[in-house]
């Protein structure tokens, strides 16, 4: 049996991205055109690629700060799990 080690791409659009990043859809069109995002077209629409937009919004600290305050950075703390019940084991 042959194993399947493909990787999934998730991709998003421009305006998926600058919501979830807290930029604005030009931020994102000028990173598009200085070539910092990895992207493909497909039916005349961007969809670029997660990971290199993750690595282009930890590029700089006001990218960083965007992400943080007005992007998916500002539900981080929501995320974290306070009941001991469903959190993991601390180290022993």
């Amino acid at each position: 049996m042959a194993q399947n080690n493909a990787t999934v791409n998730l991709r998003l659009g421009v305006s998926q991205a600058a919501k979830l990043f807290g930029v604005s859809d030009r931020t994102i069109r000028r990173a598009l055109a200085l070539n910092q995002i990895r992207y493909i077209i497909v039916r005349n629409r961007y969809q670029l690629n997660f990971e290199s937009l993750l690595s282009w919004s930890q590029q700089s600290k006001g990218l960083s700060k965007k992400r943080d305050q007005q992007g998916i950075g500002q539900w981080v703390d929501k995320w974290k799990i306070n009941n001991q019940k469903f959190s993991p084991r601390p180290p022993a």
